[in-house]
């Protein structure tokens, strides 16, 4: 048995169901966990405060649970394998253990991890864990990757499902104090600002407890019928703790399987689907954060001005149900997912601005930012993605709102200003020149002109490239 084994947390921040964790503690005598903060500063594309202000929690919530067992979390900062050299140099690790990343990002560090161990002398072993199918093991018949969603959730749902283990009870011996670490990181290790979104608790426990209130309340018996409801808990409100791995989608799927026969639970497992279904699209097609997934659509023009995108962002548009949406990402680093698609699709299809913007502003937002349902979803909005249905499908952001918020109470929560108005008028556009509240502005853009304008563009576009 080796002595010495690194394990290197990366979207895996807890310690039960595990993979590579708990191969590492059957495996060795002593495993030294890491963990290696990025070091770039106050901006990133693809995060902020509210996703950055998660992360801290759920790493003080580790060490914490790391301590229990007598062990001790190292954080270092800088690129993953020159930091895993280093510390494979300080405790003459044996071997590196960590769980695969299917991120373009993570993705790539992999090999150079594998090589600096290779050059070390040592092994390198990595994991299935942030999925219950890698992207390569859910393929059409001749072998090729699905370009559409409902094949590959009936390939998705029928295959056998790997069963959770256990939570870690002993990683041996804590790493010794010549072994240095930095100190937990905070906000300021970014140089970014404070979040002031009312943003999740973090970490394992608080995690677990949310899965369990999901399953035990009634919620997920509901789903099917209420997930398209925003006002109150209708759904899992678990993307955050998937995306860093704060609970294990093993155990959540099998709890859910459990608790529901088939019928009933399908569209909460359809959903764990869609997100593997995306995860498989960044995989085969890392071109999608730059382009349109759909080649018809690549190089159409996006006219949407800034002074209109700034209307969208900051859930001024006079549009009762868009505002509400982004407010409450603001506010909290969430939306409801029957929110991203409206307010997605307004940015797109009635403001005709480029899903790109849209999809940086929710990444920088979202406490639950992940790269690849962002990007299928921004995608899928806009008509650009790995979608069977057409371009024109284009939602009434009027009738959405009265269809999924009837009484207002969503809307209300969040637009104080509409707090007194009918709900009836907030599903229609006010009459010329009015406006629902004195303190609310009247709808931007008339939903059925845009409509007609945003066909017209992609018809210009189709013809031009035919």
């Amino acid at each position: 048995m080796p002595r010495t084994v690194l394990h290197w947390f990366r979207r895996d921040l807890r310690l039960t169901d595990n993979t590579a964790l708990q191969a590492a503690a059957k495996t060795a005598e002593q495993v030294i966990p890491v963990y290696i903060l990025s070091d770039w500063k106050e901006r990133h594309d693809w995060t902020g405060p509210n996703r950055q202000q998660f992360l801290c929690g759920s790493l003080a919530s580790l060490a914490k649970n790391l301590e229990t067992l007598g062990s001790r979390l190292i954080i270092r900062c800088g690129r993953a394998d020159a930091e895993i050299e280093r510390l494979v140099r300080e405790t003459q690790a044996s071997a590196v253990y960590f769980n695969r990343d299917y991120d373009p990002y993570g993705r790539a560090m992999e090999p150079k991890v594998r090589a600096a161990c290779t050059q070390l002398g040592i092994e390198c072993h990595s994991y299935q864990d942030s999925v219950l199918h890698e992207p390569d093991a859910v393929l059409t018949l001749n072998a090729q990757p699905y370009r559409v969603f409902t094949p590959y959730s009936k390939n998705w749902l029928a295959l056998d499902k790997i069963a959770p283990q256990g939570r870690v009870t002993t990683l041996g011996p804590k790493a010794d104090e010549k072994v240095k670490s930095l100190p937990l990181p905070t906000l300021a290790h970014w140089q970014l600002p404070a979040s002031t979104a009312q943003i999740p608790a973090s970490g394992e426990r608080a995690a677990r407890d949310r899965m369990q209130r999901f399953i035990d309340s009634g919620i997920l018996h509901r789903y099917g019928q209420e997930r398209n409801i925003p006002a109150g808990q209708t759904t899992s409100v678990l993307s955050q703790d998937l995306r860093h791995g704060l609970i294990s989608i093993r155990e959540l799927y099998q709890q859910c399987a459990r608790a529901l026969p088939a019928e009933v639970g399908t569209p909460y497992l359809k959903e764990l689907a869609w997100r593997e279904f995306y995860f498989a699209i960044l995989w085969f097609y890392p071109n999608v954060f730059d382009e349109e997934f759909n080649p018809d659509w690549r190089g159409m023009p996006w006219p949407g001005s800034d002074a209109d995108f700034l209307r969208w962002a900051t859930g001024t548009t006079g549009f009762p149900i868009v505002d509400a949406g982004m407010r409450q990402l603001l506010q909290t680093g969430l939306m409801h997912n029957r929110l991203r698609m409206i307010t997605a699709m307004f940015l797109t299809k009635d403001l005709h601005c480029d899903w790109r913007m849209g999809e940086a502003f929710f990444m920088q937002q979202l406490a639950d930012g992940e790269n690849a349902s962002n990007n299928g979803g921004w995608q899928w909005s806009a008509g650009t993605g790995a979608d069977a249905a057409p371009y024109f499908r284009i939602q009434n952001p009027w009738l959405q709102s009265a269809r999924f918020d009837p009484d207002g109470v969503y809307i209300k929560q969040w637009v104080p200003e509409l707090k007194d108005v009918p709900a009836p008028l907030l599903h229609e556009p006010p009459k010329l020149g009015l406006r629902l509240a004195k303190d609310y502005p009247p709808p931007m853009v008339d939903h059925h002109t845009e409509r007609d304008r945003c066909l017209a563009i992609f018809a210009k576009h189709k013809a031009e490239r035919s």
